[in-house]
């Protein structure tokens, strides 16, 4: 059975999303990032790079979210859009991860997790992620999903990142991003999505942002104590 490593982040969602529209049987693992278990000398070596999510799949191992999306999808068939949108999708999957992800997840952090203010960090990723998301908004005021009227694997990834955006931008960010919102909830009404949004309750999740969850997910801090 294909193991799946995951947090409640929104990467690992976006692939429980993938494994439950696909109806894969699938052991769920929990890796709980606050308590430092991706640090794990057993976790490191599914991915070097201590981030969830993982799948293994019989002898095939592979980490980042957008690379199991299209690990999942080639294995399957499904999901993948019409052959002859294969360049935009693999453009616009590539948008969300070097874009929405990024951007957003450094917004967050800055405004939420930093140790200390820093407006000019700041203003900068919000306003990179508000760049973007408003890109993708435009994007979807011309379509029903991401790919025109077929549901893939980037609504997904779209999904994932979609469900931040309150905590990233605010919650009235939904009055300028309202063909996100609209993806989002279309996205969210499925039973895939219910099914891997209940992810969260088969696991108590460390929610406190301790000195150990701020040791474990941002280590780079103990370096200004030296």
């Amino acid at each position: 059975m294909l193991k799946f490593y995951y947090s409640l982040a929104p990467n690992p969602m976006k692939v429980a999303l993938m494994l439950e529209e696909l109806g894969l049987p699938y052991e769920a693992i929990p890796v709980d990032t606050r308590r430092g278990e991706q640090h794990a000398p057993a976790f490191t070596a599914l991915n070097p790079n201590a981030k969830v999510p993982v799948i293994v799949d019989g002898a095939s191992t592979v980490f980042d979210s957008n690379a199991i999306l299209l690990y999942l999808a080639d294995k399957t068939g499904q999901f993948l859009g019409d052959p002859q949108d294969r360049g935009p999708m693999l453009s616009w999957l590539m948008f969300v991860a070097s874009g929405i992800g990024p951007f957003t997840g450094q917004c967050v952090h800055f405004k939420h997790y930093a140790p200390e203010p820093n407006p000019y960090a700041i203003n900068r990723y919000e306003f990179e992620a508000w760049r973007h998301w408003k890109i993708l908004d435009a994007h979807l005021s011309q379509r029903t999903w991401m790919q025109g009227e077929r549901y893939t694997l980037l609504d997904m990834a779209v999904w994932g990142w979609a469900r931040a955006v309150p905590f990233a931008l605010g919650a009235e960010a939904w009055q300028q991003l309202p063909q996100v919102k609209r993806l989002l909830d279309a996205v969210s009404e499925r039973p895939a999505a219910q099914r891997a949004a209940a992810l969260k309750d088969r696991h108590a999740f460390k929610t406190e942002m301790d000195d150990e969850a701020r040791r474990a997910m941002f280590p780079q801090n103990e370096r200004l104590k030296s």
